[in-house]
């Protein structure tokens, strides 16, 4: 069962049963949703009994992750997010683990769920069309970093290609190795027919030089792979990383919270007789917990909407911020100051939107 909390919940209390269908009803694609970030929380809870009874001592350290999950996170910013993921890393370090929180995750954006969330009474129906889902390969004592791509894309092809399709993410915490690596798996697997459509850029904002990287995403941008980046999404993130990073023109932009209006200006229009829109992945409950925006009433959401601006509504960490696309999508159609009380017809073009910027 999903769990909602917050502003979603809130937004999604406040619309009508119509309102629900409405949203419901849209065909509608996630772009922006973390593996290890979406685990649903009873699976997490059945796979950390399961990895205690091999590695007994890390037992207050996963009791305690789980309580923070259970209770809902409460951060101070966005780097307090991080550290979260060493118990969930470790409680998937496994391909058995790996494919079950892979089959789940998927489970629980492509099909409708038995009872709604806790709270709610509306009839549940897939959260979205079609999704891609990223994660970050790791190498494990159980696991290469090709059996751990090949596992995860082994529960992706279960459904059909207009349903899922992955994207591989590079964390901008490895090494220049690590990352070719990782980029070079991207390549091969897609060049094999399996379904890899992306790269990504994650990670900690404030750590790694993104410089390393460029050559190895350009890599990919030729071998055919989509590219989005997260970017700008914190008040530490300079203006020079930003611009290196629109450089690489990337075909989607993670967040981009904190981009300037001097960057988008000039990336955004008319640039060499062409015009370049990347679509921004929008996560409204994300951007709440994590502190780099306050309100809806000051988010950047605001600004592309204005500049009908290509927009993907998208969830990132279903697990750790207590939401789901259903209710971020709330958040647009409920009225203020619980929404941003756009019309229907608005919100229909929106996940149009994030229909039209799937990776090919």
């Amino acid at each position: 069962m999903a769990t909602i909390s917050g502003a979603s919940a809130v937004a999604l209390h406040s619309l009508s049963p119509s309102d629900v269908d409405f949203l419901q009803s849209l065909p509608k694609a996630e772009l922006h949703a973390h593996l290890n970030g979406s685990i649903p929380l009873q699976t997490l809870v059945d796979l950390s009994h399961e990895h205690l009874t091999l590695s007994p001592d890390s037992a207050e350290e996963i009791a305690e992750t789980i309580a923070r999950l259970k209770s809902g996170l409460m951060l101070d910013g966005i780097s307090d997010f991080f550290p979260l993921f060493r118990e969930i890393y470790a409680i998937t370090s496994t391909p058995s683990a790996l494919s079950r929180v892979t089959r789940d995750v998927l489970d629980s954006f492509l099909k409708a769920q038995s009872v709604p969330p806790a709270g709610f009474t509306y009839k549940p129906v897939p959260e979205c069309t079609y999704i891609e889902l990223r994660t970050t390969p790791r190498a494990t004592a159980h696991m290469s970093r090709y059996t751990y791509l090949t596992t995860v894309l082994d529960e992706v092809e279960k459904f059909s290609a207009d349903q899922a399709a992955l994207i591989v993410s590079i964390d901008r915490r490895m090494s220049e190795a690590d990352a070719k690596e990782c980029v070079d798996l991207a390549i091969t697997l897609r060049a094999a027919g399996r379904r890899v459509v992306g790269l990504d850029l994650c990670g900690d904002p404030e750590k790694g030089d993104v410089g390393t990287f460029e050559k190895h995403f350009k890599r990919g941008k030729d071998a055919g792979l989509g590219v989005t980046l997260h970017i700008a999404e914190a008040k530490a993130s300079t203006t020079a990383e930003s611009l290196a990073l629109l450089g690489w023109r990337p075909d989607r932009l993670g967040h981009a919270t904190f981009l300037s209006d001097e960057h988008k200006a000039s990336f955004f229009g008319d640039r060499n007789g062409s015009v370049y829109k990347p679509c921004i992945e929008i996560c409204l409950t994300s951007n709440f917990i994590s502190k780099t925006v306050q309100s809806l009433e000051s988010h950047h959401i605001r600004y592309y909407l204005a500049k009908d601006h290509p927009i993907a509504i998208c969830t990132d960490d279903t697990l750790a911020f207590r939401t789901t696309l259903l209710g971020e999508y709330a958040q647009l159609l409920a009225k203020p100051p619980l929404g941003l009380g756009l019309r229907r017809e608005q919100v229909r073009r929106i996940a149009a939107m994030s229909m039209e910027a799937r990776f090919k």
